[in-house]
C-alpha cells in the first residue's frame, strides 16, 4: 500500500518567526526528511550566502531534538507531531488521497457516520459540508435532478435540497414559476402602458422635460 503513497510524503514551507525572516522548506520523503533553510538579510555580506540543507533519514530525525525544536519553532505545535508520525510508519493513507476521491468514498457512508466523520479533522469538516458532497447526495437518491430544481439548489444550497420533504420542495418551486411570471407580466405590461398613453399625455410630459 506504501508503495501508491506520492513522493514527497509531505512538503510545507515558510518564513521563520517575526524575529526570523529566513525561509525554510521541510520535505518528509520515504526515506530521509530534509531540512532546508535561505537566509534572508538586508546586509550585503549575508547576501552572497548559499541555502543550506539538513538530510537525515527517518531514524536520525526522530533523535535529533534539536531539529524537531526548529520545526516547532518554524512551522508550530501541530506539525511536528503528524512529521514524526510519517517518520514511523503511520502514513495516514487517507490524508494523501485527493478531495474528489475521498467525496467519492464519502458517498457510499450513513448519513450519521458522515456527521462522525466530520468531526475527526477540518479537512472532513469541510468535505462533509460541501456543496460538491450535498449534490452528490442529492443525485444518489432521486433518479433524476430537473434543471428547476438544480437552479433552485444554487440559491438555497443542495444540503437544504437533500433536507427539504418533497411537498415542501414542489411548494418552493411552484413560488419560484409564479414570481418568475409576475416579473414576466411586469416586463410585458411596461411597453404596453407606454403604447396606450395618449398624444396628449405624451405631449404634455415632453412640454414637463423641456
Amino acid at each position: 500500500m506504501a508503495s501508491f503513497l506520492p513522493d514527497p510524503l509531505f512538503e510545507t514551507s515558510g518564513r521563520g518567526p517575526p524575529t526570523n525572516k529566513n525561509f525554510y522548506q521541510l520535505s518528509v520523503t520515504k526515506s530521509h526528511v530534509i531540512w532546508r533553510w535561505w537566509k534572508i538579510s538586508p546586509r550585503a555580506a549575508d547576501r552572497s550566502s548559499k541555502p543550506g540543507e539538513l538530510k537525515e533519514s527517518h531514524q536520525d530525525f526522530l533523535d535529533d531534538a534539536a531539529l524537531q525544536s526548529e520545526v516547532i519553532l518554524v512551522f508550530g505545535q501541530r506539525i511536528l507531531p503528524y512529521v514524526k508520525a510519517l517518520c514511523e510508519g503511520h502514513y495516514g493513507y487517507l490524508e494523501q488521497l485527493s478531495d474528489t476521491l475521498l467525496l467519492r468514498i464519502i458517498s457510499h457512508l450513513e448519513l450519521e457516520d458522515v456527521g462522525q466523520l466530520g468531526r475527526t479533522s477540518r479537512r472532513f469538516r469541510q468535505l462533509c459540508g460541501s456543496e460538491e458532497f450535498w449534490e452528490q447526495s442529492v443525485r444518489q437518491c432521486c433518479n433524476t435532478v430537473s434543471g428547476e430544481v438544480a437552479s433552485l439548489a444554487l440559491m438555497v444550497g443542495w444540503r437544504n435540497i437533500f433536507f427539504t420533504s418533497k411537498i415542501q420542495l414542489q411548494k418552493m418551486l411552484s413560488r419560484r414559476r409564479l414570481k418568475a411570471e409576475e416579473e414576466q407580466a411586469a416586463q410585458v405590461s411596461d411597453p404596453d402602458k407606454k403604447a396606450e398613453e395618449s398624444p396628449y399625455e405624451s405631449s404634455r410630459s415632453k412640454q414637463t422635460e423641456y
